[in-house]
């Protein structure tokens, strides 16, 4: 966990170095798009909404994300109940519709824009369709060789401990064997009454190691074999989701703080927020069904909640030297977004979607799927709707 945690934390600085060195004005390219940049602009009336966005988005995005949480002291949003499968549903609706509405367009607009070079290849071949097919099947391939390790690992774990148990058991019994060899020797020869004693240090020493096995046994047996498979499956998609997430979400915050047109962040403080809100309720419901300990939810909220901020910090940063409409920015833009969309929409429809829609506890109740596609139809369409805003 700890490593995926920091492979994360470097991603989203990487990502962020390289759209700053990115926006600087490109110096062959005329200036483009600097006119329209250059209209409305406010900077001490962008600044106070840039401060209201950096603490909405965060606050929205710790209620989102920690929404699911409830669970343990709201029975009807255990994990295991149908509140959450619809909750859940509602979520990935949202996830997918930012996938396809919000950040796989951008991606289109950024590689095919005017102020690209005419001559270069951006044109002439859809890189953004290109980039999000390369984000869903290199996910693809991230899910299943993760899940496959993690698996494996957990396969030789089981068996050097059942091998353990297996040769104390062994032990125990060559050493039963030889102690009860050597008591009744002793019987034999003496004829007294030590025997019982001997007798009972015999009964405790097997009876301490037949609990010790049975000990293992029952723990397994609680934890449950699928129920660990589960659990790891939940871990791998809940730690891939974030990683999506963390690209798309650097952008934005860097693109709005880099604004300086009230107007353009006027209506992307609330729809962000509401943004924010319900993908932190999509990776809070995984984060839940993980199972992680306590120190591993709280690093993956805090980093989840505070990416787009942070963001936005970096944006404010560098918005003397932004030019979103520069050839370099547009391309690297373009092609973050495009591998972003890739990525969200394969976790939406293949590790949210279809994983609960296929679920026995979903396909046993008929109003139960009835409420989950709903769901993921309301999540969807109002997602869809911030689309005019944000």
């Amino acid at each position: 966990m700890r490593t995926n945690t920091t492979a994360t934390v470097l991603l989203a600085a990487a990502v962020a170095l390289l759209l700053a060195t990115a926006a600087r004005g490109d110096g062959g390219d005329g200036g483009c798009g600097k006119e329209d940049a250059a209209a409305g602009r406010d900077r001490a009336r962008a600044r106070g909404l840039k401060i209201a966005a950096f603490f909405s988005i965060l606050v929205c995005g710790a209620l989102g994300c920690g929404l699911p949480s409830l669970g343990r002291h709201v029975p009807a949003l255990r994990p295991d109940g149908d509140v959450f499968f619809l909750v859940k549903a509602f979520a990935a609706g949202v996830i997918l519709a930012t996938g396809f509405i919000h950040i796989l367009p951008d991606a289109f607009d950024n590689l095919t824009d005017d102020c690209l070079p005419a001559g270069g290849p951006w044109k002439e071949f859809p890189f953004a369709g290109f980039g999000a097919m390369v984000g869903a099947i290199g996910t693809l391939v991230v899910d299943t060789l993760a899940t496959g390790y993690f698996t494996r690992a957990l396969s030789k774990k089981d068996a050097a401990t059942a091998a353990a148990v297996a040769d104390e058991e062994k032990q125990s019994a060559a050493a039963t064997q030889q102690h009860n060899h050597h008591h009744n020797h002793h019987v034999v020869g003496d004829g007294g009454g030590g025997g019982e004693e001997h007798e009972g240090q015999v009964h405790v020493h097997t009876h301490a190691t037949h609990g010790h096995a049975h000990g293992s046994s029952a723990l397994v047996a609680a934890v449950g074999e699928d129920d660990k498979e589960t659990t790891l499956r939940h871990r791998v998609i809940s730690q891939v989701l974030e990683l999506g997430i963390v690209v798309h979400s650097v952008i934005i915050g860097i693109s709005l703080g880099a604004s300086q047109n009230p107007e353009t962040i006027k209506p992307l403080v609330v729809a962000l927020s509401f943004h924010q809100m319900f993908e932190g309720m999509g990776l809070g419901g995984c984060i839940v069904q993980a199972k992680f300990k306590v120190r591993s939810i709280v690093t993956m909220v805090l980093f989840f909640c505070l990416t787009t901020p942070v963001g936005i910090a970096v944006g404010v940063g560098i918005s003397s030297v932004y030019n979103e409409s520069s050839p370099t920015a547009l391309v690297v833009e373009g092609i973050l977004n495009s591998v972003a969309a890739g990525i969200l929409i394969y976790m939406a429809l293949v590790d949210l979607l279809a994983e609960d829609f296929m679920n026995p506890r979903v396909q046993s109740k008929g109003k139960l799927q009835l409420g989950i596609n709903l769901a993921m139809l309301a999540g969807a369409g109002l997602m869809s709707m911030l689309a005019k805003w944000a």
